[in-house]
């Protein structure tokens, strides 16, 4: 265990423990703005400087990038410190005996490419909530066992803090509108990215405590000792295997069985499925002739009586071999979308501007 003095690595980690505890209470404030979004900011960084910590007590400044000639790379003046990606990587590198799980990396890993994604679009948050509330609980305590483990008891949240999370508080209704939101136009990429994630995961990373915590809310029976408290928090890691076993039957009873199964196809459109998200998103309406003036404009697929069906552009297009028939990505329709908005395309002169072939380079969507 490390012991801290006064200087500049205590001042990073009460900056990091600052920075968890506003996540939070701002995650505990439903009616706040931007919540979920928030809190995984504020949690990313609050692991980069527990890292940043880390790494100023065992290895000096060497967490800050040097250009070739040896000299600090600055930003804004500052000295460029390592990302939360880099500090995972070189904390497995140079830490010993304390070494992150695997399910821990692939919780930080989930959050820093949601982390990447809401920095640039807008999100509803409680439709993210009820996706990612396991995430968020695991993302808390792995930070509050590390910071514990390495720092000892003194920088505990739990000392601050009267619980952690707290439960969803969205009624059957808000949850069914939640669960339509994540249909809509601009939840469906962060729904697919959250889908794949999930989905590439090993069984045991995904029901790992570390990766995403599940609870069970219980009523729980009062007795005779009226000091107890209502709401009681148990630590599965605490537990000796003759409980485990205990837990594990109550669960079995009362839960609804999960099964990972990776879905075939899963967030692919059909042609009048991409005409109809164009429409949403842009308020035109196109034909489906329209959409095979541009399907060929692009090459993203073979002709019909083409004797290759899988010679595909696969960032926009598949052949479905069960179906024997094409579907289109996101992707597609948000290029198309692009061609709309921005350069002037439209119903009347999809086919004259499609004449010759497009080349997609000049109109990438910028993520």
């Amino acid at each position: 265990m490390i012991t801290l003095r006064q200087g500049k690595a205590k001042t990073i980690l009460e900056s990091s423990l600052n920075s968890a505890f506003t996540a939070v209470e701002t995650y505990n404030r439903p009616r706040t703005q931007f919540r979920i979004e928030n809190y995984i900011i504020l949690m990313i960084i609050a692991w980069t400087k527990l890292f940043h910590a880390y790494f100023h007590t065992t290895i000096g400044e060497r967490y800050f990038y040097k250009e070739r000639n040896g000299r600090y790379k600055l930003v804004d003046g500052e000295k460029k410190a390592w990302e939360l990606t880099e500090c995972i990587k070189n904390y497995q590198n140079n830490s010993e005996d304390k070494k992150l799980t695997e399910s821990i990396i692939a919780n930080l890993k989930f959050f820093i490419g949601i982390r990447n994604k809401i920095e640039h679009r807008y999100w509803d948050s409680n439709s993210l909530d009820i996706l990612i509330f396991g995430e968020c609980q695991s993302l808390l305590y792995n930070y509050e066992n590390l910071i514990v483990s390495l720092f000892g008891n003194d920088y505990s949240l739990n000392t601050s803090l009267a619980y952690a999370l707290q439960f969803s508080h969205l009624r059957a209704r808000e949850q069914l509108q939640a669960q339509r939101d994540l249909l809509s136009k601009d939840m469906q990429d962060i729904n697919r990215y959250i889908d794949k994630y999930k989905t590439d995961l090993s069984d045991e990373i995904f029901n790992s405590q570390e990766y995403s915590v599940k609870l069970i809310q219980i009523p729980k029976v009062s007795n005779t000792n009226r000091c107890d408290l209502s709401v009681e928090f148990v630590n599965w890691s605490n537990l000796n295997e003759e409980d485990k076993a205990n837990y594990n039957k109550l669960t079995t009873i009362i839960k609804d069985k999960v099964i990972k199964q990776p879905v075939s196809n899963a967030n692919m459109l059909r042609p009048k499925d991409v005409i109809n998200a164009i429409k949403e998103k842009t308020g035109v309406e196109i034909s489906q002739r329209n959409h095979c003036d541009l399907w060929k404009a692009f090459k993203v697929r073979p002709e019909t009586n083409a004797t290759s069906k899988f010679d595909t552009d696969t960032k926009y297009c598949i052949y479905d071999e069960a179906h024997k028939d094409y579907l289109y990505t996101i992707e597609w329709v948000e290029l198309l979308s692009v061609l709309i908005e921005n350069h002037g395309f439209n119903k009347e002169n999809i086919h004259t501007n499609c004449k010759g072939g497009i080349n997609v380079s000049d109109y990438i969507v910028e993520s």
